[in-house]
Order: structure tokens, then sequence, then C-alpha cells
């Protein structure tokens, strides 16, 4: 039997297409991340990145191959299950960051404890999830006049940083970004790196990163590159 011990995240000949395709979309034929590792995703429009995000998360499962999160087996979960594996144990950050605009920046962050009993729980460790939730803005300059106010009102330097707040909060061992950085300007996605770095650093996340900047490449660890689709196929190399 095959020892995970310490693997965060795991893909093992990981394949997949859509019914009635002849050819892969996503080919990875292994992946392993410890805890606390940070991996760089690469790859032009239609490689595959937001199928292996998806993937990752559950939404889909694989043709083919085994895709693990903390030991678990995604292809073995309900639907349900899965939805609730994520909503316990992963974080994502979103190209558009998808905050709701009908909620206050605070209500923002602590809506991912309304979905996750693990991530309450974990929130409610040692304080209230509001306070929990303001002192992790706090952490994230952002200021207590602003908890109230709504998202809409905010910057996009400080949309970025509640973002990143919601996604933190309650512990998700896992921290995805969806190409966060891609309608920024040079000093802006130099300033949000550093913010997702130090926070997911600071926590212990494993930070997934999929981005098609060739440039953020060198400020991780590890990288793969997806290859474009040819003929349907979309491979790691």
């Amino acid at each position: 039997m095959t020892d995970h011990a310490g693997e965060v995240v795991g893909l093992d000949a990981v394949r997949f297409r859509w019914p009635g395709q002849s050819s892969d979309i996503v080919s990875i034929d292994e992946l392993h991340l410890g805890a606390g590792e940070h991996l760089f995703v690469r790859g032009s429009s239609g490689s595959g990145k937001t199928t292996l995000l998806n993937l990752l998360c559950g939404i889909h499962v694989p043709s083919s191959g085994t895709v693990r999160l903390l030991g678990t087996d995604l292809a073995r979960l309900a639907p349900g299950h899965r939805d609730r594996f994520r909503a316990d144990h992963v974080g994502v950050v979103f190209q558009q960051f998808n905050l709701l605009p009908y909620l206050s920046t605070l209500e923002n962050v602590t809506l991912a404890c309304a979905f996750s009993g693990r991530k309450k729980q974990r929130a409610t460790e040692t304080s209230k999830v509001d306070d929990t939730a303001r002192r992790l803005l706090s952490d994230l300059n952002i200021g207590s006049e602003l908890l109230g106010a709504s998202v809409n009102k905010l910057s996009v330097g400080q949309q970025q940083r509640v973002a990143v707040a919601r996604a933190l909060i309650g512990g998700p061992e896992i921290l995805i970004a969806d190409e966060p950085t891609s309608a920024l300007d040079a000093d802006n996605r130099d300033r949000f790196m550093n913010l997702l770095f130090r926070e997911s650093e600071a926590r212990g996340c494993t930070l997934i990163f999929v981005s098609h900047d060739p440039e953020l490449a060198g400020r991780f660890e590890r990288a793969i590159e997806l290859d474009p689709v040819i003929d349907g196929v979309g491979s790691a190399s």
C-alpha cells in the first residue's frame, strides 16, 4: 500500500475528458504536495487550468486516476460530500474576487463559516467568528471603519485583502488562487503576491497559484506547466 503520510495534495495518473470526447483535457502523471508547499501552475488559454482547479476542488472527478486531498480520494465521495469537504478544507481566491455586493466587508469574510461547521469551529476556538474576522482583516490592514461598508465602496486593493481574509478564515489546509493578478498592474501585482505569501506562510497553508504570467513562477519553490490543448489534449510538463 502506498504511504501518503504528510501528503496534502496528491494526483496520480489523472486524466480528464468530457463524455463523448476522444482526447484528454488534463493529463498529469504525478503531483504531490506537502503541508505549506507553494506550487505555481502556468498555462495559456485552453491548457486545462480551470479544469485542473475544478478537479482539485472536487467539482469534477477524473475520468481515470486519483485526486486526493488530505488523504481523501475525492471521487469516492458523493457530490454533496465533496462540496462539504471543499468548504471545510479549501479556501479559494478568485480572479474577480467574487465578493457579494449586498453584504458588508465583515459579512463577506464570515460567510465562509456559514457554509462550513469545521471552519466555524476553528474560527471560534478563541473568540467569536466576527471577532476572528475583525482580527484577520486588521492583520490585512482593513480598518474598523470599513467593516460595515459595502465591498463596492472599497478600492481594488482593499477588495483583494477581503478576498484573502475570506479564503483564510477557519484555517483551510489548502489555498487556491485562480489568476487573481491578471487584471493588476505590476505594482499592485507585487503587493498582492507579497500579501498572499505572507498570509499563507503564517497559517501553514499549501498554496496552489494558477496563472498565465511566467514572471511570477520564480517566486515559487515548485512550478508546473500545462501544455496547450492540441487535438483536445492538455498535459503537465
